[in-house]
């Protein structure tokens, strides 16, 4: 198959496997239907055929008898007796017409002929092609010539067969229906339970029942998730521990440079030192959010909450403003979406020397807050890289801002942990903006 083709059988082919199965199911069982009338109606013909030869051979010998023995005006009398669904006697002599072309004409018409012990001469005609019907005359012993009529046809189907076969039809499409749902629910169950397997979180156990593969795929899964969130945990936990260990000698080595005259290695020691304490308390916040305690949700004002966020910040005389606004409140946990929008405030701050505060809703029902400034933005090949822990973009977030590339990689797992969604998107004239997305648990 060329290339051409297979992509359009691809694209003719229902994107679902429930569909595809239904599909191939029912092209199979309408296939199957087809052969079984098809053999049906030839069975049928065959029989019909043997059964018009099997009577005329036994009633025409008869037949021309018995016109033979009776009078012209009795003739007529006993002509609607002698008549057949496929053939009947008429007192005249055949219509004009053409030879024989059937092998069935000849069939019949041998049969007549061997019937009546060849003692009439016979000429046949083909009167009509469709439907087919063809005359055999012979002459009487008085001289009345006398045709026989024959209109094969097939016995007459009963009007309550198409009924039972539409009735059968739409029972086997119910059924491969059923079918079909009862095989790929297991799937969809399983589909659904991978797409949900975060290891930043305790993800539900996939029901292990079903055919068995299915049960197999289950417990792989459950087992792979289990092993998933039990190595994050541990790496976690050994980068939660290594970054709390650091922070005792360098308190020490902080306390030694500064008791040291000040000179400009000392000064220079100093930041290395300090961008060093800043690391490491990103990596505990790091760690920590990897596994937040949100408790009990509760009711929140959005708008309510988001005024408290930005009047912090403009006590303290930071840049932060209230953008476009819409009364909504969601059921989550407080401190941990103040921590997300804290982070990305501040990250707006850092790099765009200023920020705003909006919420809205999107086109989906879901609440938005969006965090935008108008600093260099970012690539749009790095929007998703840059959600990555330590990623940073020398350019615009280099070391002299102070960044240790963990802010946004905390907000994105924060957000995880409350069920939403982190989008970063470049603002046209300059400037990101970064939404959290959030629906109600």
């Amino acid at each position: 198959m060329s290339a051409p083709t297979a992509a359009l059988w691809r694209r003719l082919l229902p994107r679902t496997l429930g569909a595809r199965l239904v599909l191939v199911l029912m092209a199979g069982l309408l296939l199957a239907h087809a052969l079984s009338f098809s053999l049906l109606f030839y069975e049928r013909a065959d029989a019909t055929r043997s059964m018009m030869l099997s009577n005329l051979d036994e009633d025409v010998s008869v037949s021309v008898a018995l016109l033979e023995r009776l009078s012209p005006a009795e003739r007529v009398q006993w002509l609607p007796r002698l008549e057949r669904r496929t053939y009947r006697y008429l007192l005249r002599p055949a219509q004009p017409g053409t030879s024989l072309v059937s092998d069935r004409s000849r069939q019949v018409t041998a049969t007549i002929d061997n019937a009546l012990r060849h003692r009439y001469a016979l000429q046949p005609r083909a009167v009509s092609s469709a439907p087919e019907r063809y005359e055999v005359e012979l002459t009487l012993a008085d001289g009345q010539p006398l045709t026989i009529e024959v209109t094969p046809s097939l016995m007459p189907v009963a009007r309550w067969l198409p009924w039972v076969l539409g009735v059968q039809v739409l029972l086997l499409l119910g059924c491969a229906l059923l079918a079909v749902r009862l095989l790929t629910r297991p799937l969809v169950q399983l589909a659904d339970a991978a797409e949900r397997l975060d290891p930043a979180q305790a993800g539900s156990v996939v029901p292990q029942e079903g055919p068995l593969e299915v049960v197999k795929a289950a417990k792989a899964l459950n087992a792979l998730q289990a092993r998933v969130a039990a190595h994050v945990a541990e790496r976690m936990h050994i980068l939660a521990a290594i970054s709390h260990d650091l922070q005792t000698p360098i308190t020490r080595l902080r306390l030694r440079l500064e008791a040291m005259d000040e000179t400009p290695e000392q000064q220079r020691l100093l930041q290395d030192v300090t961008h060093l304490s800043q690391l490491v308390r990103e990596g505990v916040s790091y760690a920590r959010s990897a596994n937040a305690v949100t408790g009990t949700a509760v009711r929140l004002d959005l708008q309510a909450f988001l005024h408290s966020l930005v009047g912090d910040y403009e006590d303290i005389g930071k840049p932060v403003r209230i953008g476009e606004q819409i009364q909504a409140s969601l059921e989550t946990h407080p401190q941990v979406l103040r921590r997300i929008v804290q982070n990305l405030i501040d990250n707006a701050l850092a790099y765009g020397g200023s920020a705003e505060a909006a919420l809205r809703t999107n086109a989906t029902g879901a609440v938005c807050i969006d965090v935008l400034d108008r600093g260099p933005g970012i690539p749009e090949e790095s929007l998703e890289a840059v959600l990555q822990p330590f990623h940073r973009l020398e350019q615009s977030r280099g070391r002299a801002t102070g960044g240790t590339g963990l802010g946004l990689a905390i907000a994105q797992q924060l957000t995880h942990a409350l069920g939403g969604k982190l989008h970063l998107r470049n603002r046209e004239g300059g400037g990101l903006r970064a939404t959290v997305e959030l629906r109600s648990r």
